[in-house]
């Protein structure tokens, strides 16, 4: 029986309402995008359904559909408390769903089933989620991005979990919302006209260089960078399309460059012979390049000697036209290297003065990186590089920042053994009570250091210690004293427990923390 009106009267047993009760489980408040099964995309939002949360949800899948060129599906439950009659609810919706270009559309609830006049032919509907989930939809989905839209009452999160790609207990969390948040906080410390290029290399930073760069150019970010040319032609395949450098191009990868429209920092002079060779051939021409100058560095660039001959070649060249100059500070995150970050510069506008007189073009400048944008504001120039502080990792306002990344997992197994056991290889530990010991699957195959051991996880939100020494794939933990059961969520890194912890245990900086994690933990994205 379904419910039409908000006025209806009804009775329910109190013993049937306490087994609902006790069957009721915490749902995630949260759009979470999660990789599905035949190449699927999942944009999950499996707890609320009004008119404006989906409008803006869809909004956020054509974005996702049109830069992965993915057709488009919506999964949508009935909408309650709409203040509509039944015929403009889901006649809006109709059209809300013809306007936003969604290639399938499955309905699932007795308002929609009766309103399916409204809807395209080929749309599916369904009474109840259990009908979709019997039916013979769910294993037909290939290559295509799938927004999960329900009320809560409906359990949608079923849905997700059977179209979900089922991989691994541990996962990385990646707050899309706290990305967003960095991003912001940074550009309050520059001028409005000041363009940010986003670090987005090593798969930005661990966390995905995909889902994290079309955030970012959805934020009206101005630029990415990547190390390599090969990053750059996945985030172009993937629909990127605003400017993208490549920071350490190889000699062979220019013809790439010039297919997917990737700006290389031009670091030497072979390089850039090799480039010009390459543009001359295929008759490429004002092609933007980046010049890096060493000013203090000392690991890659022109130098002040080098000057002369550089100009003369950029002069004489019709391929390629230099969009940007720049440099890299050293210690511009520390204060006992503020007379060395100044000395640096200073060289860099005695460089550039001389680059911009010689050449007959305007070229932008930038040498600030994440710790330069905090404390070096004033050198902003015409752009900034955001790399570690976009993540959430500051060495100045680390409160104004938000962690992006959470990397979790799940307790496998609890064993109570007693004292004098030992635990894990080579029994370098022996228990010294009776103890609870959860197993966890994460180890170093998946990126959690070996020197980890005698640190801590949280459990249920406290702390507890690893123990004996961390396997490829498995590590033990002391749960003695803290109420765990198995399935329970481990947070190895995130609330709670800071990345910066475990990169000072280590001995490390947050950045290996975090690229280190491996490609078989599973990313996933959410957004509040």
């Amino acid at each position: 029986m379904f419910l039409l009106e908000q006025e209806t009267d009804f009775v329910i047993d109190a013993s049937v309402l306490g087994g609902r009760l006790k069957q009721l489980e915490p749902v995630a408040m949260r759009m979470e995008v999660k990789e599905g099964r035949n190449g699927c995309v999942l944009i999950d939002d499996a707890y609320n359904s009004d008119l404006q949360a989906l409008e803006l949800a869809l909004d956020f899948q054509s974005r996702r559909a049109l830069a992965g060129k993915m057709q488009s599906c919506l999964i949508l439950s009935d909408i309650f408390e709409s203040g509509k009659s039944m015929d403009d609810l889901y006649g809006t919706v109709a059209e809300l769903i013809k306007r936003k270009q969604i290639d399938r559309f499955i309905g699932i609830g007795y308002g929609l089933v009766t309103h399916a006049g409204f809807f395209p032919s080929s749309a599916r509907f369904f009474l109840t989620t259990d009908d979709f989930l019997l039916s013979d939809l769910p294993d037909q989905f290939q290559d295509e991005l799938i927004l999960i839209k329900g009320s809560r009452q409906f359990g949608f999160e079923r849905i997700s979990e059977r179209l979900e790609l089922k991989t691994h207990n541990t996962v990385m969390e990646v707050d899309l919302n706290a990305l967003v948040h960095n991003l912001n906080y940074f550009r309050t410390l520059i001028k409005p006209k000041t363009k940010v290029i986003a670090m987005v290399k090593a798969e930005a930073y661990g966390h995905g260089a995909l889902e994290v760069s079309k955030t970012l150019q959805a934020q009206g970010c101005d630029a990415l960078a990547v190390a390599l040319a090969d990053e750059g032609v996945k985030l172009r395949r993937g629909g990127i399309h605003i400017p993208i450098l490549v920071m350490n191009p190889d000699p062979g990868i220019f013809p790439l460059c010039y297919e997917y429209k990737l700006e290389p920092e031009i670091y030497s002079f072979a390089l850039l012979d090799a480039f010009m060779a390459s543009a001359e051939r295929l008759a490429v021409r004002d092609f933007p390049v980046h010049i890096k100058l060493d000013t203090g560095m000392h690991r890659l660039g022109f130098t002040e000697k080098d000057l002369p001959e550089l100009l003369s070649k950029l002069n004489s060249r019709p391929e390629l036209r230099v969009s940007s100059v720049f440099s890299h500070l050293a210690g511009s995150d520390e204060n006992a290297f503020d007379k060395y970050t100044k000395t640096q510069w200073k060289l860099f506008k005695l460089y550039t003065r001389q680059m911009s007189r010689a050449l007959p073009y305007r070229f932008e400048r930038h040498i600030l990186n994440s710790a330069g944008i905090e404390r070096f504001p004033q050198w902003q120039c015409d752009r900034v590089r955001l790399g570690i502080g976009l993540y959430g990792v500051s060495v100045c306002s680390p409160e104004a920042l938000q962690p992006v990344a959470s990397l979790k997992t799940r307790i496998l197994q609890i064993h109570e053994f007693k004292k004098g056991e030992s635990i894990g290889y080579s029994r370098t530990v022996l228990l010294d009570r009776d103890s609870r010991i959860a197993t966890l699957p994460v180890g170093y195959g998946d990126g959690f250091n070996r020197h980890h051991t005698g640190g801590d996880v949280l459990v249920n939100g406290q702390r507890a210690k690893i123990l004996g020494n961390i396997c490829m794939d498995l590590c033990m933990v002391d749960v003695t004293d803290i109420a765990a059961h198995e399935g329970d969520t481990v947070v190895l890194f995130g609330k709670g427990l800071p990345l910066t912890e475990l990169a000072e245990r280590l001995s490390t900086i947050s950045y290996e923390v975090l690229t280190s994690v491996s490609e078989r933990v599973k990313r996933v994205y959410f957004k509040e």
